[in-house]
């Protein structure tokens, strides 16, 4: 589990809440939605060398990889070349890898990228998949998405071997003596080693700037004029910056599940101890628990495991404290997912691992044969890159107290995890918090769930704040996991399609409950 935790669908389909709406809409708007040419767009990104902004993409049937099948249907994959280093974009390029479903219709509006979230998802592997959720975009959109650099098939980052990913499951992610402390430090230095060793001069140059300099470039060589997107999670701070960078290049936008672009570094673990506190005390009172009593009963589950690990089916492997938490975290991203949770804990309760173990595996990427996804390899590297900030032990420990206030059962591992995520990291992180502000950008609609756990609703006003009076717009929905479009909400849904199709853009403050 990291500070800023990944866009994570369960597999498991659900309704979730049939939803009403309170609010209004706006007028219409009359552009032309920035439709797209056939070849690069005449609004060229600045300071491209002509030979990069003139690319053609040689869009080819996508391959398949050891890790999943080549998708069916006209989904097709081309490789961009961006410069290494946009200081010096004149030097080396890099390749990255897109994916593209062409609109199905005739009235077509332009291409729709997303960010699925991480930093660290792939969206050539995710998008594919998340169609069905958008099927009502793809008549008028290109669906189109890409592994950022850094990312898998964009010169990914891999910092360790699936053996040493399996033994630092080992490492006591809450020390409580001076030799798990020595433990977990030494664990976060060997990981950013391996990193470095990995990524070698790319890992200066994956930050999210750099990531929303190559979207630009994308959106110009894919022949848009403007750049219409859909950000997941991660993905909203990227938009964030992305509208920052290039307000008049902002098309039509939607951040759903909203980084607060205010925090720090321990703001963002304590708007994240916050978050999966209140999604884990709705778990609860919907079982008919009462949530304080519930948590300190989780708490002391952990406590006992953090002693004594459980043993599980899987051979050679127990469910240690820090895998029962990152089990635990997993259904809470969709309440589609609590029916597990409730039978993984009730199993742990009596003595099996099992069940929390398989959760934290899914979580992890870990397939049945030992194998580690790459994720959060890539999130690591681009995370750090992008905070400046590295909190001692000491700092940790001061806050630890409020951090356990905030949530008895979340709060020590993410408080812990500001002193080791980025723990004598390579690279110096760039900033403290990113800059969204978008003077004269159009409008951008910001989706915010009150039950978020990982992305906590407060950060949707904080962004629609942030990037500037007349700019970010809120909509709300009062319901439960990890995002709003297609969760269940057909007011939700209606207002994003109706500006994503139409322009028309929601009254700010607009609620679907």
């Amino acid at each position: 589990m990291a500070r800023l935790v990944r866009w994570t669908a369960l597999t498991a389909a659900a309704a979730l809440l049939t939803a009403g709406c309170s609010g209004g809409s706006s007028d219409e708007d009359k552009d032309d939605g920035g439709r797209s040419s056939a070849g690069p767009s005449a609004v060229a990104p600045s300071g491209v060398p002509k030979a990069l902004a003139s690319q053609t993409l040689d869009w080819a049937r996508c391959k398949g990889t050891d890790d999943a099948p080549a998708p069916d249907g006209d989904w097709r994959c081309a490789t961009l070349k961006a410069p290494l280093d946009w200081s010096d974009p004149d030097g080396e390029t890099i390749d990255l890898a897109l994916i593209r479903s062409r609109a199905s219709g005739d009235d077509r509006i332009g291409s729709l990228l997303f960010n699925f979230g991480g930093p660290g998802g792939s969206g050539v592997s995710m998008m594919p998949s998340y169609a069905d959720t958008v099927s009502s975009l793809h008549e008028r959109y290109d669906l189109v998405s890409w592994d950022p650099r850094g990312v898998a098939a964009s010169e990914g980052v891999r910092c360790r071997t699936d053996e040493a990913m399996e033994a630092a499951e080992s490492v006591d992610s809450t020390p409580d003596t001076p030799a798990e402390e020595q433990a977990y430090l030494e664990d976060a230095a060997d990981f950013g080693e391996g990193c470095e060793k990995s990524a070698g001069k790319l890992m200066a140059h994956v930050s999210t700037t750099d990531t929303a300099r190559d979207m630009d470039l994308m959106r110009h060589v894919l022949g848009d004029a403007k750049m219409h997107y859909f950000g997941i999670s991660y993905g909203t701070e990227l938009g964030g910056v992305y509208a920052h960078l290039f307000p008049k290049h902002v098309g039509r936008v939607i951040l759903d599940a909203v980084v607060d672009p205010s925090a720090d570094t321990m703001g963002h673990a304590e708007n994240q101890a916050r978050g999966f506190q209140r999604a884990l005390d709705d778990y609860l009172e919907s079982t008919g628990q009462d949530p304080a009593q519930g948590s300190r009963k989780i708490a002391g589950l952990l406590e006992r495991l953090d002693a004594e690990p459980l043993p599980t089916s899987s051979p050679g492997r127990k469910l240690t404290q820090t895998l029962a938490l990152t089990g635990i975290v997993l259904p809470l991203y969709s309440e589609s997912g609590w029916p597990a949770l409730t039978s993984a804990l009730e199993a742990a309760e009596e003595g099996d691992g099992s069940e929390l173990l398989a959760l934290a595996d899914g979580y992890n990427e870990r397939d049945p044969s030992g194998r580690y996804g790459t994720t959060t390899h890539s999130q690591r590297v681009i995370s750090c890159l992008d905070d400046k900030q590295r909190p001692t032990v000491e700092e940790t420990k001061k806050l630890l107290p409020r951090f356990e206030k905030v949530s008895p059962v979340f709060g020590a591992f993410l408080g812990w995890d500001t002193a080791g995520w980025c723990h004598d990291w390579p690279v110096a992180g760039q900033h403290e918090t990113p800059e969204v502000s978008a003077p004269g950008a159009a409008p951008v609609l910001v989706v915010g769930n009150t039950g978020d756990p990982a992305t906590p609703y407060e950060g949707a006003r904080r962004m629609a704040d942030e990037l500037g009076k007349d700019v970010g717009v809120v909509l709300t929905w009062k319901g439960e996991g990890h995002g709003a479009y297609g969760s269940g909400s057909d007011c939700v849904d209606s207002a994003v399609d109706a500006y994503l199709l139409k322009g028309t853009v929601p009254k700010d403050g607009k609620v679907c409950s």
